[in-house]
């Protein structure tokens, strides 16, 4: 079973604050501490520790991308 984290705890995984480098999408948390397309936590002008659900449209790539990641958790969903 996948934890569920906050917004705010994903906030931190942001390559700043703590050693884990995380980014969302679709509700699910992906692992990208070890990716060279994150290093410091930026990948081109996306920043760690985020939502990035929004952003993909605007993507050179498709969500095939995340297939190849780890999902380390879920997102818990925002309050209406």
């Amino acid at each position: 079973m996948l934890t569920i984290y906050s917004r705010s705890q994903l906030a931190l995984r942001n390559g700043q604050d703590k050693s884990e480098v995380w980014i969302a999408y679709q509700g699910k948390i992906y692992d990208v501490t070890h990716s060279r397309l994150w290093r410091n936590g930026k990948h081109y002008e996306h920043w760690a520790g985020q939502d990035l659900t929004d952003e993909l449209k605007e993507a050179p790539h498709t969500e095939y991308v995340f297939e190849k990641l780890k999902i380390v958790g879920l997102l818990k969903a925002a309050n209406p």
